[in-house]
């Protein structure tokens, strides 16, 4: 059973960084596809970015391509969101997920079977 654990949430103001951490742990397989969702209060679930860690192919949702980089670092078993150039609109509880398998070219979170906690991500205008 695979578990997932996120850091590196936090306040900041428009403009700024914050770089989230899941580091993968119990028995997992080296290939899966690893991503961050994301939930604002009152909206849906909604996919941000993710990476398939065979390959490095990576996905990015529209609104953050170009200012959010996803990466891994397989030895660590960890997978990175980078954030810059960070808007309220980026604010919400951000989660991070895995399945076994390819990832598909849009997630969808009910493809996901392993979720971490969350971490909350608060932009200030």
């Amino acid at each position: 059973q695979m578990q997932l654990e996120e850091s590196g949430g936090g306040s900041v103001q428009a403009g700024g960084s914050l770089r989230l951490s899941c580091a993968a742990s119990g028995y997992t397989y080296n290939t899966k596809c690893m991503g961050w969702f994301r939930q604002a209060p009152g909206k849906e679930r909604e996919g941000v970015a993710t990476i398939y860690t065979g390959t490095n192919s990576t996905y990015y949702c529209d609104s953050v391509k170009g200012r959010f980089t996803i990466s891994q670092d397989s030895a660590k078993n960890t997978v990175t969101l980078q954030m810059n150039s960070l808007k309220p609109e980026d604010s919400a509880m951000y989660y991070c997920a895995a399945h076994y398998g390819y990832c598909n070219s849009r997630p969808h979170s009910y493809v996901f079977g392993y979720w971490g906690q969350g971490t909350q991500v608060t932009v200030s205008s």
